[in-house]
């Protein structure tokens, strides 16, 4: 074989061989982008099958092969969300899949078997109140099982803050209760079942 000829023999080879490469790269990056794509257009649900919608949470309702209609909004403060078609929809005090029937319902007027799904994307209409000293006082959005220690991590103390006597409120059937937590036994894992998951209109105390 002729110099010449075994040059261009290795540069036939190089030439696939890049291309081979380029092409094995697209192909990952198209793997890779794939899965975040679809999470991305896939919220994941902070709320169960029961949970009862209401004003301020963020929905995200999409209608099966209707991208116009697909929305990701807020719970208006009169418990309604706008969509396109509909205008105003009533949401709060209906189950996600609830509303996903008063929805489809509703857009049986405009298209033949509309499949709606709906899915409570932040409960921002779930609160508990942490009062005393505190650094941060007032209100907070009550996260999906959140315990009374992780509510007092996020609210801290302040230099004066009594951590013996530490209470939550609580109102059930029309009573309410007043139930004592012992702080310092809970950071050293004692005293377990002081540390109370928290319901919505709680309130923490610390004298």
């Amino acid at each position: 074989m002729t110099r010449q000829l075994k040059l261009g023999v290795l540069l036939l080879v190089g030439v696939v061989a890049s291309a081979a490469v380029a092409q094995a790269n697209a192909k990952t990056s198209e793997e890779a982008k794939a899965p975040a794509d679809k999470v991305q257009s896939e919220p994941t649900s902070v709320a169960g099958p029961d949970y009862k919608i209401g004003p301020d949470d963020m929905l995200h309702v999409s209608v099966w092969k209707e991208p116009d209609l697909t929305e990701t909004l807020p719970v208006r403060p009169d418990g309604k969300i706008s969509l396109p078609l509909l205008n105003d929809v009533q949401a709060a005090g209906l189950t996600p899949s609830q509303l996903a029937d008063a929805i489809s319902t509703k857009l049986k007027k405009y298209m033949s078997d509309p499949r709606v799904t709906v899915i409570v994307t932040a409960m921002n209409s779930q609160k508990i109140y942490v009062l005393g000293e505190v650094t941060h006082t007032g209100t907070m959005v009550l996260q999906p099982n959140m315990t009374v220690l992780q509510a007092l991590a996020s609210a801290g103390f302040t230099q004066f803050a009594n951590t013996k006597g530490i209470y939550v409120l609580r109102t059930e059937n029309g009573k309410q209760q007043k139930i004592p937590v012992n702080y310092k036994a809970l950071l050293k894992g004692a005293s377990i079942d002081q540390n109370l998951v928290l319901k919505p209109g709680d309130t923490i105390v610390v004298p």
